[in-house]
């Protein structure tokens, strides 16, 4: 009994021991509105074009489609297409390899035929890839954890219009050289290199509420913002962080025009775009926005996540707290 008695103690100490906030977000953050490029690298090899070779097409004939992850070829692991292809070189004698392919969150396994063009050439009827290039921006960073948040929404392959199921990725350095400005009926975008030599940070998730990873690099905390509860954003005047040129983060003045009940969407805040300079600059929204924080009263309540392509002075943001849920999962 004595030694059953020593280890509820013994229990009871570690529970109490640990801190009662371990799986709670920071109530402040480092906000940031700098520009980013963006690399992630697919999980897998992903199918993102069929095609046919002498009027056959063996990837539809093995029912392989658009936005499926190639992860496998005759059992053997590829996670680039340089593997891929080496795989399929040494079996093609063979005129057909195994393929297993990752659809959903479900795994399957087919057979795909090699077949030869008029060059005698083996083809797979398979366009790929296995890395994703863009650029975005860095919404916040945890002064706790090191964790950031950035876009505020998935990143989606645009020849499968799917999100992209990623192994890993990176964030890097970012100059803003050009704004193509917005016009009703076409968003315009935000022209920008970014530096492969200067990292910022791991992309360790790429979910329907932005991307997060570990941010690398110094993290100045002597400025933090509050984090607003849903309840304490009202519509009104407000304002985004983002970069128009080079790398200077710039505030600018919006309007919020409806708040949305629902706290599940990454369009939770509808706002307009009222500062004059951003609109002559920009003429509204552009790509390449996605992740501005939005700023009222001193704390950040949301990243601008979407525009309006008939009206591009108009947008959509989704809640702070959204994007910091999903970056606890």
């Amino acid at each position: 009994m004595k030694k059953i008695k020593e280890l509820i103690i013994y229990i009871l100490l570690l529970v109490t021991i640990l801190p009662s906030n371990a799986f709670a977000y920071s109530d402040k953050l480092i906000v940031s509105g700098k520009n980013i490029g963006i690399e992630i690298n697919t999980n897998g090899v992903m199918v993102v074009g069929l095609y046919s070779i002498n009027n056959i097409s063996p990837a539809k004939e093995a029912d392989i489609r658009l936005g499926d992850n190639i992860i496998k070829v005759n059992d053997i692991k590829v996670t680039n297409i340089k593997e891929m292809l080496t795989v399929i070189d040494k079996y093609k004698n063979n005129n057909v390899v195994k393929i297993t392919y990752v659809r959903g969150n479900k795994e399957y396994n087919t057979n795909l035929k090699l077949i030869k063009d008029d060059n005698n050439i083996y083809k797979t009827g398979l366009y790929v890839k296995d890395t994703i290039s863009g650029i975005g921006t860095l919404t916040y960073i945890d002064p706790e954890s090191g964790m950031y948040g950035a876009l505020g929404h998935e990143i989606i392959d645009k020849n499968t219009l799917s999100i992209v199921n990623i192994s890993g990725g990176k964030i890097y350095k970012s100059n803003v050289i050009g704004i193509n400005k917005s016009k009703k009926g076409n968003a315009g975008e935000k022209n920008a290199i970014f530096y492969k030599d200067e990292v910022y940070g791991s992309i360790d998730k790429n979910t329907s509420s932005g991307i997060f990873g570990k941010y690398y690099v110094d993290k100045d905390s002597s400025i933090l913002y509050d984090v607003a509860n849903i309840d304490e954003i009202k519509l009104g005047k407000a304002k985004i962080l983002t970069v128009l040129k080079n790398n200077e983060i710039k505030e600018y003045d919006i309007k919020i025009n409806r708040l949305s009940s629902s706290n599940l969407s990454t369009k939770n805040i509808s706002f307009s775009i009222t500062d004059k300079e951003l609109l002559e600059n920009a003429g509204g929204i552009v790509q390449g926005m996605s992740g501005s924080p939005i700023i009222q009263d001193n704390k950040i309540i949301g990243a601008v996540t979407h525009v309006v392509i008939e009206n591009p002075i108009n947008g959509y943001g989704i809640y702070i707290t959204n994007m910091l849920n999903e970056m606890e999962k």
